[in-house]
């Protein structure tokens, strides 16, 4: 009896070893893979976003044509006013955190179990890191792939990379991603250009940038405006 457990043991053995030998590999990979494409995004720029993608199939079986209004702006020719208005409206400890702001996933936390409404708690960080390299939804395990990302960018890009991928990618209107198709569409101008209050403005549509406009702003997309501007003056310059 006790030579057939040997003998079922010694089988099982070589067996575990081989997944275990595959699933390492299989690891190892992944991690390579994933370092040297986000270090390949530090020095070039994205050209496109799975949620582009996914709005224009949106687009496309609602018969309607594709539209991706994009145009890159380098980080040095942007708009300080666009720069600190997105920082005062989604993430005021951007230069401070590693990618994480814990009170205010804490918060979000606390009010998601209360309530009604889902807030987020995301950083500017987490935002670009979901933006580039993931699909759009909500799922613990996008959650868990969006945390390793914004790591990653925290380590391999500076900040200003961050916050100039952030401006370049997001969704800013219907069909409209990043700064400059913005405010070309909003204001007829160049970011580079844009006010202190035109800046507050946009920035003040980004948690629902299809359902707000800054052409037609509600009290309510008004009154975060006036708010943005206000931590901007708080925020003072951005030291990079």
């Amino acid at each position: 009896m006790a030579t057939k457990r040997r003998t079922s043991a010694k089988a099982k053995s070589p067996l575990l070893k081989k997944i275990t030998g595959i699933l390492t590999k299989v690891f190892l990979w992944f991690l390579m893979v994933t370092v040297l494409w986000v270090l390949f995004y530090r020095f070039v720029n994205p050209p496109i976003t799975l949620l582009m993608i996914q709005r224009n199939i949106e687009r496309s079986s609602e018969d309607k044509p594709s539209k991706m209004e994009k145009k890159w702006v380098d980080f040095d020719d942007m708009s300080d006013n666009m720069k600190r208005a997105a920082v005062s409206a989604e993430d005021q400890l951007f230069l401070k955190h590693i990618g994480f702001d814990v009170k205010a996933i804490e918060k979000a936390f606390e009010t998601n179990k209360k309530g009604k409404k889902i807030k987020g708690g995301s950083t500017i960080s987490q935002q670009t890191a979901k933006n580039v390299f993931l699909w759009p939804g909500r799922s613990w395990i996008r959650k868990g792939f969006e945390a390793y990302f914004t790591l990653l960018i925290e380590i391999f890009w500076s900040k200003e990379r961050i916050l100039e991928v952030y401006l370049n990618v997001i969704e800013m209107g219907d069909g409209i991603y990043g700064a400059e198709a913005a405010s070309q569409a909003y204001y007829g101008k160049s970011c580079t250009k844009l006010s202190r209050a035109q800046a507050a403005l946009i920035a003040s549509c980004f948690p629902n940038p299809r359902r707000w406009s800054p052409k037609n702003a509600t009290p309510y997309i008004r009154h975060r405006q006036y708010l943005i501007m206000k931590n901007m003056r708080r925020l003072g310059p951005l030291d990079f």
